[in-house]
Protein backbone atom coordinates (compact mmCIF):
# COMPACT_ATOMS: atom_id res chain seq x y z
CA UNK A 1 0.00 0.00 0.00
CA UNK A 2 1.17 3.03 -0.98
CA UNK A 3 0.68 6.79 1.23
CA UNK A 4 0.65 9.69 -1.13
CA UNK A 5 2.70 12.99 0.56
CA UNK A 6 -0.31 14.95 0.97
CA UNK A 7 -2.00 12.05 3.32
CA UNK A 8 1.71 11.19 5.08
CA UNK A 9 2.01 15.12 5.75
CA UNK A 10 -2.00 15.82 6.58
CA UNK A 11 -1.24 12.96 9.56
CA UNK A 12 2.64 13.93 10.73
CA UNK A 13 0.95 17.57 11.33
CA UNK A 14 -2.32 15.64 13.09
CA UNK A 15 0.55 13.91 15.19
CA UNK A 16 2.40 17.12 15.76
CA UNK A 17 -1.25 19.37 16.99
CA UNK A 18 -1.65 15.99 19.34
CA UNK A 19 1.93 16.34 21.03
CA UNK A 20 1.84 19.66 21.28
CA UNK A 21 -2.22 19.64 23.23
CA UNK A 22 -0.57 16.37 25.18
CA UNK A 23 2.62 19.13 26.48
CA UNK A 24 0.32 21.84 27.12
CA UNK A 25 -1.65 19.67 29.17
CA UNK A 26 0.80 17.87 30.73
CA UNK A 27 2.57 21.48 31.75
CA UNK A 28 -0.98 22.99 32.73
CA UNK A 29 -1.50 19.72 35.43
CA UNK A 30 2.14 20.21 36.63
CA UNK A 31 1.49 23.70 37.39
CA UNK A 32 -1.70 23.36 38.77
CA UNK A 33 -0.36 21.06 40.99
CA UNK A 34 3.00 22.69 41.94
CA UNK A 35 0.86 26.23 42.19
CA UNK A 36 -0.45 24.33 45.50
CA UNK A 37 2.14 23.91 47.31
CA UNK A 38 3.21 26.05 50.27
CA UNK A 39 5.67 28.43 48.95
CA UNK A 40 8.14 26.43 51.55
CA UNK A 41 8.12 23.37 49.75
CA UNK A 42 8.52 24.82 46.19
CA UNK A 43 11.47 23.96 44.55
CA UNK A 44 13.39 25.97 41.61
CA UNK A 45 12.81 22.34 39.48
CA UNK A 46 9.07 22.48 39.48
CA UNK A 47 9.20 25.98 38.33
CA UNK A 48 11.41 24.74 35.51
CA UNK A 49 9.15 21.47 34.43
CA UNK A 50 6.48 24.27 33.66
CA UNK A 51 9.02 26.27 31.09
CA UNK A 52 8.94 25.69 27.55
CA UNK A 53 11.89 22.93 26.68
CA UNK A 54 12.85 24.76 23.87
CA UNK A 55 13.75 27.80 26.44
CA UNK A 56 17.27 26.31 27.30
CA UNK A 57 18.09 25.12 24.24
CA UNK A 58 21.31 26.81 22.04
CA UNK A 59 20.60 28.86 18.75
CA UNK A 60 23.76 29.06 16.84
CA UNK A 61 22.57 31.64 14.20
CA UNK A 62 20.60 33.36 17.41
CA UNK A 63 24.08 33.68 19.30
CA UNK A 64 25.94 34.99 16.48
CA UNK A 65 23.56 37.48 15.22
CA UNK A 66 24.06 39.16 19.00
CA UNK A 67 27.54 39.26 18.02
CA UNK A 68 26.75 40.92 14.51
CA UNK A 69 24.45 43.53 16.27
CA UNK A 70 26.45 44.61 19.21
CA UNK A 71 29.61 45.41 16.58
CA UNK A 72 27.28 47.01 14.03
CA UNK A 73 25.69 49.25 16.82
CA UNK A 74 29.40 49.69 18.79
CA UNK A 75 30.79 50.78 15.12
CA UNK A 76 28.38 52.84 14.30
CA UNK A 77 28.48 54.55 17.72
CA UNK A 78 32.24 55.30 17.10
CA UNK A 79 31.81 56.80 13.91
CA UNK A 80 29.16 58.95 15.53
CA UNK A 81 31.69 60.08 17.78
CA UNK A 82 34.17 60.61 15.20
CA UNK A 83 32.43 62.27 12.64
CA UNK A 84 29.47 64.00 14.13
CA UNK A 85 29.63 67.80 15.66
CA UNK A 86 30.89 68.11 19.05
CA UNK A 87 27.63 69.00 20.66
CA UNK A 88 26.28 65.38 19.45
CA UNK A 89 29.05 64.15 22.07
CA UNK A 90 26.03 63.08 25.38
CA UNK A 91 23.74 61.34 22.74
CA UNK A 92 26.73 59.41 20.66
CA UNK A 93 28.42 58.73 24.83
CA UNK A 94 25.26 57.59 25.92
CA UNK A 95 24.39 55.20 22.43
CA UNK A 96 27.97 53.73 22.61
CA UNK A 97 28.41 53.17 26.14
CA UNK A 98 25.08 51.29 25.45
CA UNK A 99 25.67 49.41 23.19
CA UNK A 100 29.02 48.22 24.78
CA UNK A 101 26.69 47.13 27.35
CA UNK A 102 25.74 44.40 24.85
CA UNK A 103 29.40 43.33 24.78
CA UNK A 104 28.96 42.31 28.41
CA UNK A 105 25.81 40.44 27.93
CA UNK A 106 27.67 38.93 25.38
CA UNK A 107 30.79 37.95 27.50
CA UNK A 108 27.63 37.28 30.58
CA UNK A 109 25.76 34.60 28.40
CA UNK A 110 29.70 32.49 27.83
CA UNK A 111 29.80 33.04 31.68
CA UNK A 112 27.30 30.98 32.13
CA UNK A 113 28.10 28.53 29.32
CA UNK A 114 24.72 29.39 27.70
CA UNK A 115 26.41 30.85 24.21
CA UNK A 116 27.72 27.79 22.94
CA UNK A 117 28.26 24.34 23.39
CA UNK A 118 31.74 24.00 23.44
CA UNK A 119 33.72 25.68 26.62
CA UNK A 120 36.50 26.82 25.29
CA UNK A 121 34.06 29.07 22.16
CA UNK A 122 32.48 30.62 25.74
CA UNK A 123 35.80 31.38 26.73
CA UNK A 124 37.40 32.56 24.00
CA UNK A 125 34.18 34.80 23.21
CA UNK A 126 34.15 36.01 27.15
CA UNK A 127 37.36 37.48 26.72
CA UNK A 128 36.99 38.76 23.80
CA UNK A 129 34.13 41.00 24.56
CA UNK A 130 34.89 41.56 28.05
CA UNK A 131 38.36 42.60 26.87
CA UNK A 132 37.39 46.33 25.71
CA UNK A 133 35.47 46.55 29.18
CA UNK A 134 39.07 45.88 30.96
CA UNK A 135 36.13 43.18 32.81
CA UNK A 136 38.70 40.00 33.95
CA UNK A 137 36.45 37.40 32.62
CA UNK A 138 36.81 34.27 34.66
CA UNK A 139 37.00 37.04 37.78
CA UNK A 140 33.54 38.13 36.64
CA UNK A 141 32.17 34.71 35.93
CA UNK A 142 33.61 32.95 39.16
CA UNK A 143 31.93 35.75 41.95
CA UNK A 144 29.06 35.94 39.35
CA UNK A 145 28.66 32.34 40.22
CA UNK A 146 28.89 32.95 43.57
CA UNK A 147 25.80 35.62 43.40
CA UNK A 148 23.54 33.10 41.70
CA UNK A 149 24.29 30.66 44.22
CA UNK A 150 23.34 33.09 47.02
CA UNK A 151 20.91 35.18 45.67
CA UNK A 152 19.64 37.86 48.12
CA UNK A 153 21.44 35.88 50.48
CA UNK A 154 22.64 38.19 53.52
CA UNK A 155 26.61 38.25 54.30
CA UNK A 156 26.65 36.00 51.64
CA UNK A 157 25.96 37.39 48.53
CA UNK A 158 27.97 39.91 46.99
CA UNK A 159 25.60 41.96 44.38
CA UNK A 160 24.27 45.23 45.95
CA UNK A 161 23.22 43.57 49.41
CA UNK A 162 22.36 45.74 52.17
CA UNK A 163 24.57 45.97 55.01
CA UNK A 164 23.29 45.98 58.79
CA UNK A 165 22.63 48.73 61.07
CA UNK A 166 25.33 47.40 63.09
CA UNK A 167 27.72 46.92 60.24
CA UNK A 168 27.39 50.85 59.37
CA UNK A 169 27.52 51.91 62.59
CA UNK A 170 30.99 50.35 62.83
CA UNK A 171 32.12 51.93 59.67
CA UNK A 172 34.63 54.93 60.27
CA UNK A 173 33.08 58.16 58.92
CA UNK A 174 34.34 58.58 55.52
CA UNK A 175 33.55 55.04 55.11
CA UNK A 176 30.17 55.80 56.13
CA UNK A 177 29.87 58.45 54.06
CA UNK A 178 31.34 56.59 51.25
CA UNK A 179 28.55 53.52 51.16
CA UNK A 180 25.57 56.31 51.49
CA UNK A 181 26.67 57.78 48.07
CA UNK A 182 26.93 54.40 46.23
CA UNK A 183 23.13 53.72 47.89
CA UNK A 184 21.83 56.77 47.43
CA UNK A 185 21.93 59.72 44.12
CA UNK A 186 25.74 58.29 43.35
CA UNK A 187 24.25 54.55 42.75
CA UNK A 188 25.51 54.46 38.71
CA UNK A 189 29.30 54.61 39.75
CA UNK A 190 28.81 51.37 42.43
CA UNK A 191 29.40 49.17 39.30
CA UNK A 192 33.05 50.80 38.98
CA UNK A 193 33.79 50.51 43.06
CA UNK A 194 32.84 46.87 42.59
CA UNK A 195 34.88 46.31 39.57
CA UNK A 196 38.52 47.32 41.07
CA UNK A 197 37.53 46.34 44.76
CA UNK A 198 36.77 42.83 43.69
CA UNK A 199 38.32 41.51 40.28
CA UNK A 200 41.99 42.05 40.62
CA UNK A 201 42.04 40.65 44.30
CA UNK A 202 43.67 36.95 44.77
CA UNK A 203 42.16 36.65 47.86
CA UNK A 204 38.56 37.16 46.50
CA UNK A 205 39.36 33.60 44.92
CA UNK A 206 39.95 29.74 45.76
CA UNK A 207 43.83 29.07 45.09
CA UNK A 208 42.48 26.15 42.56
CA UNK A 209 41.29 29.18 40.31
CA UNK A 210 44.30 31.47 40.12
CA UNK A 211 45.17 30.07 36.99
CA UNK A 212 42.35 31.11 34.88
CA UNK A 213 42.21 34.37 36.93
CA UNK A 214 45.30 35.34 36.61
CA UNK A 215 45.39 34.65 32.92
CA UNK A 216 42.05 37.09 32.18
CA UNK A 217 43.28 39.97 34.42
CA UNK A 218 46.77 39.61 32.43
CA UNK A 219 44.43 39.66 29.26
CA UNK A 220 42.79 42.97 29.83
CA UNK A 221 46.15 44.38 31.46
CA UNK A 222 47.78 43.68 28.53
CA UNK A 223 44.99 45.37 26.15
CA UNK A 224 45.04 48.04 28.66
CA UNK A 225 48.64 48.29 28.20
CA UNK A 226 48.53 48.48 24.28
CA UNK A 227 45.35 50.03 23.21
CA UNK A 228 45.64 53.29 25.88
CA UNK A 229 48.57 54.34 24.93
CA UNK A 230 48.19 53.78 21.08
CA UNK A 231 44.81 55.43 21.75
CA UNK A 232 46.62 58.75 23.41
CA UNK A 233 49.20 58.62 20.60
CA UNK A 234 46.93 59.05 17.94
CA UNK A 235 44.21 60.95 19.34
CA UNK A 236 45.58 62.71 22.30
CA UNK A 237 44.50 62.94 26.31
CA UNK A 238 40.91 63.91 24.86
CA UNK A 239 40.57 61.18 22.61
CA UNK A 240 41.32 58.77 25.45
CA UNK A 241 38.27 60.69 27.27
CA UNK A 242 36.28 60.89 23.99
CA UNK A 243 36.43 57.88 22.45
CA UNK A 244 37.03 55.13 25.40
CA UNK A 245 36.30 56.69 29.18
CA UNK A 246 33.39 58.16 28.60
CA UNK A 247 31.59 55.24 26.79
CA UNK A 248 33.08 53.13 29.29
CA UNK A 249 31.54 55.71 32.39
CA UNK A 250 27.87 55.09 30.49
CA UNK A 251 28.33 50.82 30.40
CA UNK A 252 29.17 51.55 34.23
CA UNK A 253 26.05 53.23 34.19
CA UNK A 254 23.95 50.64 32.96
CA UNK A 255 25.81 48.07 35.14
CA UNK A 256 24.78 50.09 38.29
CA UNK A 257 21.35 50.51 36.99
CA UNK A 258 20.64 47.02 35.93
CA UNK A 259 21.93 44.92 38.82
CA UNK A 260 20.71 47.18 41.51
CA UNK A 261 17.34 47.16 40.08
CA UNK A 262 17.34 43.39 39.17
CA UNK A 263 17.65 42.73 43.24
CA UNK A 264 16.39 45.71 45.24
CA UNK A 265 12.72 47.23 46.12
CA UNK A 266 11.36 48.32 49.52
CA UNK A 267 9.67 44.91 49.87
CA UNK A 268 12.13 42.68 48.75
CA UNK A 269 13.73 40.82 51.07
CA UNK A 270 17.52 39.79 52.32
CA UNK A 271 17.16 36.60 54.48
CA UNK A 272 20.05 34.78 56.58
CA UNK A 273 21.44 31.65 55.58
CA UNK A 274 18.95 29.72 58.68
CA UNK A 275 16.28 31.18 56.79
CA UNK A 276 17.22 31.62 53.37
CA UNK A 277 15.31 29.41 50.66
CA UNK A 278 16.54 29.20 46.88
CA UNK A 279 12.80 29.32 45.30
CA UNK A 280 11.64 31.91 47.19
CA UNK A 281 15.39 34.08 46.65
CA UNK A 282 15.32 33.27 42.63
CA UNK A 283 11.35 34.17 42.25
CA UNK A 284 10.24 36.66 44.54
CA UNK A 285 13.09 38.36 45.38
CA UNK A 286 14.02 39.03 41.45
CA UNK A 287 12.64 42.17 39.39
CA UNK A 288 11.97 41.98 35.75
CA UNK A 289 12.01 45.94 34.55
CA UNK A 290 10.63 47.04 31.87
CA UNK A 291 13.32 49.70 29.68
CA UNK A 292 13.40 51.73 26.38
CA UNK A 293 12.97 49.78 23.84
CA UNK A 294 16.37 50.85 22.07
CA UNK A 295 18.42 49.83 25.68
CA UNK A 296 16.78 46.29 25.81
CA UNK A 297 17.57 45.53 21.57
CA UNK A 298 21.20 47.01 22.96
CA UNK A 299 21.76 45.34 25.78
CA UNK A 300 20.12 41.81 24.64
CA UNK A 301 17.20 41.42 27.01
CA UNK A 302 19.25 41.55 30.19
CA UNK A 303 16.32 43.18 32.48
CA UNK A 304 14.62 39.84 31.50
CA UNK A 305 16.09 38.65 34.89
CA UNK A 306 13.95 36.33 36.68
CA UNK A 307 14.32 33.03 34.15
CA UNK A 308 17.85 33.78 34.52
CA UNK A 309 17.77 33.59 38.08
CA UNK A 310 15.81 30.19 37.78
CA UNK A 311 17.43 28.80 35.30
CA UNK A 312 21.27 30.41 34.18
CA UNK A 313 21.22 27.85 31.12
CA UNK A 314 18.60 29.78 29.07
CA UNK A 315 20.32 32.12 26.20
CA UNK A 316 19.14 35.46 26.58
CA UNK A 317 17.50 35.23 23.40
CA UNK A 318 15.01 33.10 24.72
CA UNK A 319 14.38 34.77 28.15
CA UNK A 320 11.49 36.53 26.60
CA UNK A 321 9.98 33.75 25.72
CA UNK A 322 10.37 31.96 29.36
CA UNK A 323 9.13 34.87 31.11
CA UNK A 324 5.66 35.06 29.18
CA UNK A 325 5.54 31.46 30.72
CA UNK A 326 6.43 32.28 33.98
CA UNK A 327 3.72 35.16 33.72
CA UNK A 328 0.90 32.58 32.41
CA UNK A 329 2.04 29.83 35.43
CA UNK A 330 3.62 31.96 38.28
CA UNK A 331 2.41 35.69 37.40
CA UNK A 332 1.32 35.95 40.79
CA UNK A 333 4.66 35.92 42.12
CA UNK A 334 6.58 37.74 39.70
CA UNK A 335 7.75 41.26 41.00
CA UNK A 336 7.98 43.96 37.68
CA UNK A 337 8.65 47.69 37.63
CA UNK A 338 9.47 50.01 34.63
CA UNK A 339 12.96 52.21 34.66
CA UNK A 340 12.08 56.08 35.64
CA UNK A 341 13.60 58.34 37.98
CA UNK A 342 10.71 57.73 40.27
CA UNK A 343 11.22 54.40 40.61
CA UNK A 344 15.78 55.09 41.54
CA UNK A 345 14.47 58.08 43.77
CA UNK A 346 11.87 55.53 45.86
CA UNK A 347 14.97 52.32 45.54
CA UNK A 348 18.12 55.42 46.48
CA UNK A 349 15.78 57.22 49.21
CA UNK A 350 14.51 53.70 50.58
CA UNK A 351 16.70 50.91 49.90
CA UNK A 352 19.99 51.06 52.60
CA UNK A 353 20.25 49.00 54.95
CA UNK A 354 19.36 45.59 56.08
CA UNK A 355 15.66 45.31 58.48
CA UNK A 356 14.93 41.70 59.13
CA UNK A 357 11.20 42.41 59.62
CA UNK A 358 10.63 45.45 56.77
CA UNK A 359 12.68 44.49 54.40
CA UNK A 360 15.09 47.73 54.42
CA UNK A 361 15.88 50.81 56.72
CA UNK A 362 16.73 53.77 55.57
CA UNK A 363 19.34 56.42 56.72
CA UNK A 364 17.12 58.60 57.76
CA UNK A 365 15.05 56.24 59.87
CA UNK A 366 18.51 55.08 61.06
CA UNK A 367 19.64 58.10 62.60
CA UNK A 368 16.44 59.17 63.69
CA UNK A 369 16.13 56.24 65.97
CA UNK A 370 19.68 56.90 67.07
CA UNK A 371 19.09 60.55 67.82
Amino acid sequence: MCLSPAFALNNSARLTSLLERIHSFMTATLTSQTSQLPLSDLQIKHILKTLPKDCFQKNRLKAWTTIALSLGMVGLGYLGIAYLPWFFLPLTWIFTGTALTGFFVIGHDCGHRSFAKRRWVNDLVGHLFMMPLIYPFHCWRILHDKHHTHTNKIDVDNAWQPITPEVYDSLNWLTQKGYEALRGRFWWVASIVHWVGLHFDLKQFATKDHGKVKLSIAVVVIFAAIAFPLLIATTGVWGFVKFWLMPWVVYHFWMSTFTLVHHTAPDIEFRSPEEWHAARAQLLGTVHCNYPVWVEVLCHDINVHIPHHLSTAIPSYNLRKAHKSLKQNWGSYLYESKFSWKLMKEITDQCHLYHPENCYESFQAHHAKKA
